[in-house]
This record gives structure tokens, C-alpha cells and sequence, in this order.
């Protein structure tokens, strides 16, 4: 029985507090997460001309709902495929791109950015997680939740506050379908993690590398713990800390992101005749406050509020690649009062159309219920009250953008005990801009400490995240080293780096009359 496209009725309410811990169980080598037998993958043309063009080929994994009941509800993934070109072969590396709710199968062909061509000694798998992309279901709870001109996400009043409140318990509430519920309850890492090691056994491997970027480290973390015999290699991108997912993580980004988007004013500030908002970091985000608060009075065309400003304007706190489009769409609308890029920018993140919410709507299924979440509101506003002050770019909206765990239809659950246990001397490679806003620099070095066979690749003073295999040689030598033979800078004593690299150098303006284009380079992380 498959089940089919989800919309989601209460199934309960998160219980009070904090996550505890307990120890996950860790099969033994050569045992699977269930007695579920996969079924061989038919390889076959992928609909998707990018994975095409690549040489990829394209099927679909057949998993159970519950890994618990092996002779239960199936669902389908999908799952895309490049295999090696060069000798000698090293294995299959499984990829996931971050979120949690991105769909993954376009990293396929990512083994061409390793250097030396030891990327293509290796098969490069990728997958859209359950209930996210062209998996059978998939979620959706409301197409239209990111429209125009939303209330303000700072509540400077008792009633936006309350708007607020309400939207995201109503959104809670349509996720909570009765059709959907059964997914829900099933849409933890440790389900992500199991459904990879079916695809481990239905490719034939004894074990396989895991190259996770952002939330995809922390699949790997808990990859790693419950199937450690099975694990080659595992490589981690912009790592999180297993010990403070997800609450306490998501409050540790505000600040974060607050020195990061004060990054970018200042390199706007650099070039006050290419956009004429001031010299200056402190003159730029003057002008940033300026027009954000005549947003707030009057929205641009009736559609480009505070919020669809500020979540257009996040793309550069990501990703130092995005300045020179972003400083372009908001010189367009400070200057001349023209909307169509701060448009773009939030529309490209934020889409439209049929089922556009659900890389949203799995971001919370899968965060809402891997830990437990604080159910009083009293908590989420103090917390939120004491951050907007040190740091309020991000703050609010990141409350509300998460708020809906608060009252989410499935209860969370204790959150996996990750420990490092059973890996022996596995190869581990971390990497981590210092300053990477989304998943703060903290959390590699906490990772590290974790692992004890594993090794920190820092890029020294950076603010983008999860930048890898993106032309710094440095950084990307280390992940060709470690894939060619397992070699990892060595091991320094205490709580740092095992190696420090140049960041991604931010791109100069472009000339005059040049047309600034998009990077080619793709966000990792859904928050």
C-alpha cells in the first residue's frame, strides 16, 4: 500500500520542556535497521535535463512507512545516480543537501567538483528524502503561506504579536490532516537515516561514505550511530551540534546571522558609488532601517513588506556569493522605488504554485518531532525578546518561521544520543567557515570533540556557509585527500582547528552595465 500526496487534525501536542536524550540503538555490523528486504533500484532516464546532462540516471527506492514494521505501508523515494568514470573505484557516496525538506537528488553529479578527479572514482548518490520532491508522498499543509505583505515579524504591538501566534498554530493545525498523520509520525533523521542504509544494501555495499552539508551533518552524525559498521568515510559541511538540536540551534543562528548581515552592509559600504546607500556599514543599514520601516507603513505595490525585504536580504547573510544581486535589488527599490529584485529574491526562496510549501512544510515535520520543543509561549517570547536586542535581523522572523513546532499535530520525541561510539578509526572531516551563520562554528568544534577520529577544516574568518567544493583549494585538497585514501590533516591538541584555510573571498561589484547574474552556488540550509 502506498500512501499518497499529504495535506495535514491533532494527533497531540508536544509535551512540555526541553529534549532529553536517550542512546539510540546501534545495529551490528551487517544487520539493517529492519527485516525489510529493498528491492533492486531499475536505473532508467531522469526527467530532469540538469541530472541528464550530467550522465545521471534515475529510480526509485521502495522503503517502509515504519521501520519498525518491515511488512507495513511502503512509500517511494526517489533517487538519482552517477556512476564512476575513473579507476580505481572507492565506493558510493550518499549525499544529502541540508534543510531539513530539501529534496536531494540533484547532488548526483557533484563528484566532477572534487579535485583530481578523485570524485569520479566514486558512484554519487542523491536522494529526495521522504515526504520531500519527487518522493510518493509528499507533505503540504497550505501552498499559500508565504504570500505578500504578511504582518511584520518584529510584533511591536500586542496585536501583530497575536497575528502571529495565530497564523503559525493554524499552519500546525493544516499540517495535522488526518491522511497526513501517518507520515508525520514517521519523518525523524533515525527514519532518513534507515531509509539510506536500504539504499546502502540496495546498491550492494557493505559501506558507504556520507557527505552531508548542514542538517545533512546531522544525518550523518546519526547515520554514524546507528549503522557505524557501515560507514567508510563520513565528510560534513557547515556541521551542526547534535547535543542542542534543534531549539536551542535555532537561537544560536540569531546571532549569528546578525554579524553576517552586518558583514554584508559593511561590504556594501565599500562601494557607495556603485550603490548609492551610504559609506559605511552604519550608513547602509540606516538605510536599510529607513526603508524597511516605510515598508512597514506602506508595502511596495501593495506586496513587498518588512518581511518579504528581509527574507530577500537573507540570502546574502548565507552566502557571501549573493552580495552583489542582493546589494542590486535593494539600491533598485531604496533608490528608485523598483520591486522586481527584492521580488525575485524572496520568491526564489520562498516559491509559489502547487504544493510550494513543502520543503516548509517537512523542514517542520522533521525538526517538530526529532527532539522536544518548549510548548509555553511564555519561553519562546522571553527568549526572542532578549536576542531582537542584540540581534534583530533574524530573530523574530526565525521565531516565527519555527513556531509552529510549538503546537505541532505529532509530539516530538527524545533526540538521538549521538556519541562517536563503535567508528574506530573511521575517516571524519569537518568543515566550517568560523563565522558561518547557520550553523554556528561551535557546533564543528563540538562535533570534533564527538569524534575522536576526526579532523576540523576551518575556513579562517568566513561568514557563508556550507561553501565547499567550491574552487578553494584548501578546503576542497582536504575532501580529495580524504576520499582518496582516507588522509586528514593531522590532529591538533586542544579545542581548535586541525587546519585553517582562506574563506570564500566575497566577489567584487560588477562593472557598469553589466548584467548581474545569480551564482551557480545553491543554499544548503532551509533556515
Amino acid at each position: 500500500m502506498h500512501l499518497k500526496t499529504l495535506a495535514a487534525v491533532a494527533a497531540g501536542t508536544l509535551a512540555a520542556g526541553l529534549a532529553t536524550i536517550v542512546p539510540a540503538t546501534a545495529p551490528a555490523a551487517g544487520e539493517t535497521a529492519t527485516a525489510f528486504r529493498v528491492a533492486p533500484i531499475s536505473w532508467g532516464r531522469c526527467d530532469d535535463k540538469s541530472l541528464r546532462d550530467a550522465g545521471a540516471e534515475c529510480g526509485t527506492l521502495t522503503v517502509p512507512l515504519d521501520h519498525t514494521e518491515p511488512t507495513g505501508p511502503t512509500i517511494d523515494l526517489a533517487v538519482a545516480r552517477v556512476l564512476h568514470t575513473e579507476e580505481p573505484y572507492r565506493g558510493a557516496v550518499l549525499t544529502n543537501p541540508g534543510g531539513p525538506g530539501s529534496d536531494g537528488t540533484w547532488l548526483a553529479p557533484y563528484g566532477q567538483y572534487v579535485p583530481r578527479e578523485v570524485g569520479l572514482t566514486y558512484d554519487w548518490y542523491g536522494i529526495d528524502p521522504r515526504g520531500t520532491g519527487a518522493s510518493d508522498p509528499i507533505l503540504t499543509c497550505d501552498s499559500k503561506y508565504f504570500g505578500w505583505d504578511r504582518p511584520d515579524y518584529v510584533p511591536t504591538t500586542p496585536k501583530v504579536m497575536k497575528q502571529w501566534r495565530k497564523r503559525t498554530e493554524r499552519y500546525a493545525r493544516d499540517c495535522g490532516h488526518a491522511k497526513a498523520r501517518e507520515l508525520l509520525r514517521h519523518v525523524r533523521t533515525t527514519d532518513t537515516a534507515s531509509d539510506f542504509d536500504l539504499l546502502r544494501q540496495a546498491i550492494g555495499l557493505e559501506k558507504v561514505t556520507i557527505f552531508g552539508f548542514s542538517y545533512g551533518t546531522y544525518l550523518a552524525q546519526v547515520y554514524a550511530t546507528l549503522f557505524p559498521g557501515h560507514v567508510q568515510a563520513l565528510v560534513m559541511d557547515g556541521v551542526i551540534d547534535a547535543d542542542r538540536v534543534f531549539y536551542q540551534s535555532n537561537l544560536d543562528q540569531d546571532p549569528a546571522f546578525q554579524k553576517s548581515f552586518e558583514k554584508f552592509l559593511a561590504w556594501v559600504g565599500k562601494h557607495p558609488r556603485v550603490y548609492h546607500l551610504g559609506a559605511g556599514r552604519k550608513a547602509v543599514g540606516r538605510r536599510y532601517q529607513l526603508l524597511r520601516s516605510r515598508l512597514a507603513e506602506e508595502p511596495a505595490r501593495g506586496k513587498v513588506g518588512p518581511d518579504e525585504l528581509d527574507d530577500a536580504l537573507l540570502n546574502a547573510a548565507y552566502y557571501n556569493g549573493y552580495y552583489p544581486i542582493v546589494a542590486d535589488a535593494l539600491a533598485d527599490l531604496a533608490n528608485r522605488g523598483k520591486v522586481k529584485g527584492i521580488k525575485d529574491l524572496y520568491r526564489g526562496s520562498n516559491p509559489s504554485g502547487k504544493a510550494a510549501d513543502n520543503g516548509y512544510a517537512m523542514y517542520l515535520a522533521t525538526e517538530c518531532t526529532d527532539a522536544r520543543w518548549p510548548t509555553r509561549w511564555k519561553t519562546w517570547r522571553k527568549d526572542s525578546t532578549r536576542l531582537h536586542r542584540k540581534a534583530p535581523f533574524l530573530t523574530w522572523a526565525n521565531n516565527w518561521y519555527n513556531a509552529p513546532c510549538r503546537t505541532w499535530p505529532v509530539a516530538g520525541t527524545q533526540r538521538v544520543q549521538v556519541t562517536g561510539a563503535g567508528l574506530g578509526d573511521v575517516p571524519i572531516l569537518l568543515l566550517s567557515e568560523t563565522h558561518d551563520p547557520a550553523t554556528p562554528y561551535a557546533g564543528a568544534l563540538a562535533t570534533r570533540r564527538t569524534f575522536p577520529s576526526a579532523a576540523l577544516v576551518a575556513g579562517a574568518g568566513g561568514y557563508s556557509h556550507a561553501v565547499s567544493l567550491s574552487g578553494i583549494a584548501c578546503t576542497d585538497n582536504a575532501i580529495a585527500d580524504v576520499l582518496e585514501d582516507g588522509t586528514l590533516p593531522d590532529r591538533k591538541a586542544g579545542n581548535r582547528a586541525d587546519k585553517r584555510c582562506h574563506p570564500l573571498a566575497a566577489p567584487k561589484p560588477p562593472r557598469k552595465g553589466s548584467r548581474v547574474e545569480l551564482p551557480e552556488h545553491r543554499s544548503w540550509w532551509g533556515r
